[in-house]
């Protein structure tokens, strides 16, 4: 039972004047506190100026001055490490510190999903709250998707179903899930953590943060890692394996089916899914089964993906160009999300790789390009160790470029017929642009110009 603690009066300060923090910012202000926000950056956007004069919220840049500490209470915006020279400051002067989630999680009025993993977390939220949108519930979808939880505060809907990071869940002890949902685990943000085991643990954290009697979705490949095995309330999700013993999810065939004490449920047939990949069968099985855990009744598939927007940049069809395919995955900023990629996509590839590394190891994307793959072309600062690994796996036919112009060019002019020009980066894309979108735009643009005839000013 959550409770909405007295904020009215109290001095907050947050850290971060980004989307989350703006929306904390603002939900703090309504419910009476004086809040300062205290951004590292040299200066804001006007926007957001604006919204803070607007809203009576006080504000620095450029580090945390005096005033900065001055406060009843410290609000980390999404994504600020407990290694931040700004955490550990506030720890020292025993400043009470809470995570975002925490903070805004007693003003949510709904039955919450809580949606983690490694790959697949944004698909799998945006297919659940689709779900229950076309059920005819009430529902929010929010947090780490890019709709900060603090715009959902004190508004009623039947649901809220929460994307939740590896970073929101370090911070989060208040939170409670009436459903958890972790899609998958490998090896993503060692930088943030410190190691894969500090990793995990702060995805394990959702579990720990169910309500009594919350079922958790999980694969079953996982269990161990999550520590669950013994978990009654668990369903994992499994290919091809007889029924386990209570409930669980099963992909047989060229079905998804609900295996439950009362029997086996039908969900979909894989021909009803309007989504590039084998691993987005999983996503989709994953947010069926959240319906029906949650006792939400449905129309058919078919009628459920209606109106359905995939969330860009993940295995995102972009155009066939002359018998090739092209396909956007700028969001695989991680080895295992580029592994799956290359994995679900049937056929030869060629693949666009590098950017900016997150201290991972290449050898099963090398693995997985030496599959499948008839050319990988690689770009970014990762461009030496990705290639380094690719040449000790054996694999030969890597092309070395400098920018996403010359990566996309020299796939058009490599492609034949039947194959996919792959974008998936394993990489971040903080090396060349400001995030993962910008450089999937990119490339839609480039392929856009082949469409059109047109590269680098010359007719093809």
């Amino acid at each position: 039972m959550s409770f909405k603690p007295e904020i009215s009066g109290k001095r907050i300060s947050i850290i971060g004047a980004g989307v989350s923090g703006m929306a904390l910012a603002v939900l703090a202000s309504s419910l009476g506190a004086e809040v300062f926000v205290s951004d590292t950056k040299s200066s804001l956007p006007e926007d957001t100026t604006d919204l803070f004069h607007k809203n009576g919220v006080s504000f620095e840049t450029g580090g945390h001055s005096e005033r900065f500490w001055d406060t009843d209470l410290l609000v980390l915006s999404s994504g600020v490490s407990p290694g931040s020279e700004a955490v550990r400051e506030g720890m020292k002067r025993n400043v009470p510190i809470i995570g975002e989630i925490d903070f805004v999680y007693p003003f949510l009025k709904g039955r919450i999903i809580g949606v983690t993993g490694s790959n697949g977390k944004t698909t799998t939220t945006s297919l659940i709250g689709h779900f229950l949108k076309t059920s005819g519930c009430k529902t929010a979808v929010a947090g780490n998707i890019g709709n900060p939880a603090a715009l959902y505060a004190n508004t009623d809907n039947d649901f809220i179903v929460l994307e939740l990071s590896s970073f929101q869940l370090y911070w989060s002890k208040c939170l409670q899930v009436d459903l958890a949902v972790i899609t998958n685990l490998a090896p993503d943000h060692i930088d943030w953590h410190g190691s894969y085991a500090n990793y995990v643990h702060s995805k394990a954290n959702l579990l720990l943060l169910r309500k009594p009697e919350a079922q958790a979705i999980i694969q079953k490949r996982d269990m161990k890692e999550l520590n669950i095995v013994e978990d009654k309330n668990a369903v994992p999700l499994t290919w091809g394996e007889p029924c386990l013993s209570g409930t669980s999810i099963l992909i047989q065939g060229q079905k998804i089916l609900l295996n439950t004490p009362n029997g086996i449920i039908p969900l979909a047939h894989f021909q009803d899914i309007p989504l590039v990949g084998i691993h987005n069968v999983e996503n989709v099985a994953m947010a069926l089964s959240a319906l029906n855990l949650m006792g939400v009744v449905h129309p058919a598939s078919q009628e459920l993906f209606r109106g359905f927007n995939p969330p860009p940049h993940r295995c995102e069809f972009v155009a066939e160009i002359n018998g090739v395919r092209y396909i956007d995955d700028s969001k695989g900023t991680n080895v295992a999300a580029s592994v799956t990629a290359l994995n679900s996509i049937a056929g030869n590839k060629i693949v666009i790789l590098g950017g900016q590394g997150k201290g991972e190891d290449y050898h099963p994307l090398a693995e997985s390009v030496k599959e499948s793959v008839i050319a990988a072309i690689v770009l970014g600062d990762e461009k030496p160790r990705i290639i380094a690994e690719l040449q000790k796996v054996g694999y030969e036919n890597i092309y070395d470029v400098q920018n996403m112009e010359e990566a996309v060019f020299l796939a058009y002019k490599l492609a034949i017929p039947g194959i996919t020009v792959l974008l998936s980066p394993a990489c971040t894309s903080w090396d060349m642009y400001e995030s993962y979108k910008k450089r999937g735009e990119h490339f839609h643009s480039l392929v856009n110009k082949i469409m059109k005839g047109k590269s680098y000013g010359r007719d093809l």
